[in-house]
């Protein structure tokens, strides 16, 4: 077992696991650390990541606003295109499939909640109609105006990104029925424009789908991951779903991992908390 895991919350965790009758994942930048993917945990790892807007002194939060793409569309894409070509690049660590091989053996099913715009949750075998992306996708692009609703696919789009001064080159993504500027369909901070349909479809989906839980009486786990409080919708989501179904929470984290009464703390990474949950329901 790996140095500094609580033994006791790791054998607690696990039994809640294998008596689950459904499975609830809330996954957070955390989940994507061990696949190479930066989390973005305060300016100074941001910037380690992306010296170019170190330079220019722009936190996470500064250059993640729709403004940029109406003043300054280059470096908006710079910053997206790069995230985009890394997370195409990047795969999905084995924590993925655990959890999807999980996931399979609930009678009652399972679903994902995730901020996580890279899409490795759909990339390694998780069904569509269980996701809410709740923060949108960057695999997905909509118009800056919005000149309409559509959200349109980005399969096949690339973007060329100067990593030096992590500007784009032309031609810039443009929305295919009025040319203007396209951007990701992420929700962004100050963000007036985002369009919400897909997600808020996907919230309908997984809402009939906790009425279900309800009304079949199904035991419910809750598996939080890499989800923190400085952006802390799939926290404070689960702590939400947790208290109204009555449902067991574990928390899994490197940092911040206590929770409210009744939940289980796992101190430590994605990948390693869930191989020395594996090997426990699979001695």
């Amino acid at each position: 077992m790996g140095h500094g895991i609580d033994e006791a919350e790791l054998a607690k965790a696990a039994r809640c696991i294998r008596e689950a009758d459904a499975l609830l994942i809330g996954a957070g930048a955390g989940m994507g650390v061990d696949s190479g993917l930066p989390d973005f945990r305060g300016p100074t790892g941001f910037w380690r990541a992306y010296p170019p807007l170190a330079r220019l002194g722009l936190a996470f939060e500064d250059i993640a606003n729709p403004a940029w793409f109406r003043n300054d569309p280059h470096l908006a894409w710079g910053f997206y295109g790069h995230r985009l070509t890394l997370y195409r690049e990047r795969q999905p660590h084995s924590g993925y499939h655990i959890l999807l091989k999980w996931a399979l053996t609930k009678p009652a099913g399972y679903f994902v909640f995730t901020s996580n715009v890279d899409r490795h949750f759909a990339r390694a075998g998780f069904a569509e109609e269980r996701l809410v992306e709740c923060h949108g996708s960057i695999e997905h692009w909509q118009c800056t105006k919005p000149c309409s609703r559509r959200i349109w696919s980005a399969e096949g789009e690339t973007v060329c990104v100067d990593d030096a001064t992590l500007r784009a080159q032309e031609p810039l993504p443009r929305c295919p029925w009025c040319q203007a500027i396209a951007r990701p369909n992420i929700l962004m901070f100050c963000d007036w424009n985002w369009i919400e349909d897909r997600t808020a479809a996907q919230q309908r989906t997984f809402d009939a789908w906790l009425g279900c839980i309800v009304s079949e009486e199904a035991r419910l786990t809750i598996l939080e991951i890499g989800a923190g409080s400085a952006v802390p919708t799939v926290r404070w989501t689960m702590e939400a779903i947790s208290r109204t179904h009555r449902a067991t929470l574990v928390r899994i984290n490197p940092r911040e991992v206590e929770g409210p009464v009744g939940c289980i703390s796992l101190a430590g990474g994605a990948l390693e908390i869930l191989q020395n949950l594996d090997a426990r329901l699979n001695p």
